[in-house]
Formats: C-alpha cells, structure tokens, sequence
C-alpha cells in the first residue's frame, strides 16, 4: 500500500486533492506529493523494502501509485555507485569519490525515474496523451514508457538536441518535432496545444509525480550506503527535480527514523554558458532570471529557465552547498580523465559533475577527505566521442615500435 495523502504547494502549503491530475498549483508553483509518514513508521522496514528486487519500484509505499496494474515497468534496476579512485587522486582528493552511474536504467538515463512515475500516474487516472518538452534524455523515457502504458506521446526538442534521442524518442513510438528554440520555449508549445491536442502536460516540476521518482535516487543512495549519507554530492543541474526530489527524500528518511539529521552538502552544477542558478545562488536571490543565449554541449543542462529555481537554491543553502558553473573545457577534460584513469565512460553533464568536485576541492569548499557523490545522469555512449582512431595498412610493412 501507499502512504499517499495528499498535494501541497510548494509555495503556500495549500492541499490539493490527490484524487485527480494535477499540473502547478493556483500560484502557480510545483505541487509536492506528502505522505502519512506517523503511520508509515511503524509499519516499514527500511532493510526489507531494500532487499526487494524491482530497482525503483521497491519503494511503493514511499511513492504515489496505488494500484500494481498502472506499475509501468521496462526492467528497472539499482544504479551502481563505483569509487573512481585514480580520478580522485589526479583531482587532488584523498578521501572517496563515488560515482553513481544512472546511465544503467532503462532508456539510459536517470529521466526514467521520473517519467516512470508520471506516466504510471497518468494511466491511473485514465490519461492517454501525454507531451513534454526535452534536451533528449527525458524525451526518449516518456516516449518507451507511454508505449508500454499504451500511451501516445508527444516531445518538442531544441533543434540541435543530439540525433541520438530525437531517433530513440521515434523509435519508441514517440512524435518527436525540432524546434528552433531553447527548452523552455518547446515548453511553451506544450501549453499552446494542450486544448487543441488534448494532451497532458508532464514538464519538468508542471506536473507532481516526476519528482518523486528521482527522489528515490536519494533512497537508494542512503540504503547503498547503510543508512548514512556522503559529505557531498555533486548534481547536474538544469530543471533541479533530482536535486528537490533527493532532498525531499532525506527528510522523509529522518522522519522515518531511518537516517539521522545529517546531511550532505548539495552542489547544484551548471555550464558557465547556461548558469542562471549560479547567478541567482552568487547574488543571494531565491529565484533566477531567464538565460539569455544559452550554450552548453551538455544539454541536461541547458535550461534557461526552471520553475522549481528558489527549491533548487532553498536546498542548496539549507545544506550549505554551493552552486557552481564550470567551463565546456573542464567538462571536456573531465570526461577524458574519468574515462582514461577509471574506464567509466560519463557523459557531458556527469563530467561536468566531475568538474565542480574539483572546483570545489580547489577552492576549499569540501575538504580533500571527503566522500563525494557525483552523479553520472545518463549513458555516455548517446553522445558525440573524440575521434582518436588511426589508420593501419594491413598489406604495409608495420613498424611495431611506432605504435
């Protein structure tokens, strides 16, 4: 059974009935799903539920879905944590550095968490279109799972989104379309059409149910651990919902009285060529203004604009964080060391995770000793990879020693 109760503005703590589909609340802000965590107490046990199989889905009583028939499930798993201690030392850390590589869900990213979760929503309530703007990742977890829901749907992509998921989302059976915009104006089309095409809107935080399955990210991360947290960890940040969804999931833990008090500190991530939650962070706002030309190849991240920014910044500063935006360069080199050093393979925006850890150690935001978390959002097999290839004539004499 779930311990689903009820909707509450993010901002204003209004309830709102969990009875029927919801987008953002009458202020306009992201509604969170709460739970009767006094009743759930007593009746869970934390090493029980973990040593359920399902990736994911063992956390149903913590989650909002009732009913095992509207599960949408494509073989769920618990995402690795791997130590990548030769990338640690080449940083200049001396503790643990753990990256947990979500590239191993289905559809190879993280996004299948939360679109898991919104699609099976969806379906218990009946809704059978269903349409999102993407960066591509997100895309291509919506179009697989409203497949196998026997769901139609619909994504609008920047059109210089990587080739790779605009093919994956059609594959699955999705309607994919280019658009000569950012992700946030694909968004605005979303909305444009949702009476003509009668479909339901499930943007990043426009709708309740993404957030909770990345916050299981936090769940699993504690249980990996035994019930501990790390000092540190280091989230790719574009809309933010991992990042409140983690945060959201460490309260819930501690009323649960499965963890203590203590927390990690949170480090949101951006590019410097989309940074507006570091501006806002730096500037000591609780909400960010739009970026303007946005530029970034790690395009998770490259989101001008996010409803959920002041939980976004809110999280950070209660953890004593930071918000930090690193160059394409280090990136770049980021992905080449972590690949060369430790053989895990991450793409632009776990790299750029990687990045802000050494930032961070640099300016002694996290001591040297630290365990960190990075988390490596998708498979770095989607995206582009230097071309290092050279050529050899089999029917040349070979020079061995040359090579």
């Amino acid at each position: 059974m779930s311990f689903f109760t009820h909707l509450e503005c993010s901002a204003t703590g209004q309830r709102y009935d969990r009875s029927q589909p919801h987008n953002l609340s009458e202020a306009g802000k992201p509604l969170l799903a709460r739970y009767d965590l006094d009743a759930a107490k007593p009746a869970l046990d934390r090493d029980a539920i973990w040593a359920r199989g399902g990736g994911f889905w063992k956390w149903r009583e913590l989650l909002p879905v009732d009913r095992d028939e509207d599960v949408v499930a494509l073989g769920e798993v618990d995402t690795p944590l791997i130590d990548v201690p030769a990338t640690m030392a080449r940083s200049g850390g001396t503790g643990r550095l753990i990256v947990k590589d979500e590239g191993r869900l289905p559809t190879g990213s993280f996004k299948a968490r939360g679109l898991a979760l919104a699609v099976a929503m969806a379906k218990s309530f009946g809704i059978t279109r269903m349409a999102m703007p993407t960066n591509g990742n997100a895309g291509a977890a919506l179009s697989a799972y409203a497949s196998r829901a026997g769901m139609e749907s619909w994504c609008f992509a920047p059109a210089d989104t990587p080739e790779v998921n605009l093919r994956e989302i059609a594959l699955h059976g999705g309607h994919v379309y280019r658009v000569n915009g950012y992700i946030h104006e694909c968004g605005a089309l979303v909305a444009a059409g949702k009476a003509a095409m009668g479909w339901f809107d499930v943007s990043t935080l426009k709708e309740p149910y993404r957030i909770e399955g990345k916050k299981t990210m936090g769940l699993e991360l504690a249980a990996q651990l035994g019930w501990r947290l790390p000092d540190a960890i280091f989230y790719p940040t574009g809309g933010g919902t991992g990042l409140i969804g983690m945060w959201k999931a460490f309260d819930e833990m501690e009323r649960l009285g499965w963890i203590g008090p203590e927390r990690p500190k949170m480090f949101a991530v951006q590019a410097e060529g989309c940074a507006p939650i570091v501006k806002a962070y730096e500037a000591g706002e609780e909400h960010a203004e739009e970026w303007k030309n946005a530029q970034t190849a790690a395009m998770g991240i490259r989101v001008p604009k996010a409803i959920g920014d002041f939980l976004i910044l809110r999280a950070v500063r209660e953890s004593g964080g930071a918000a930090l935006a690193v160059s394409e360069s280090a990136i770049e080199a980021a992905r080449v060391t972590c690949g060369r050093e430790d053989g895990l393979l991450l793409c632009p925006e776990g790299a750029a995770t990687l990045a802000a850890y050494q930032k961070a150690l640099t300016d002694g935001l996290i001591d040297r000793d630290a365990e960190a978390v990075l988390y490596n959002c998708g498979s770095g097999l989607k995206y582009a990879m230097p071309d290092a290839a050279k050529t050899l004539d089999k029917d040349a004499a070979i020079d061995w020693s040359s090579l």
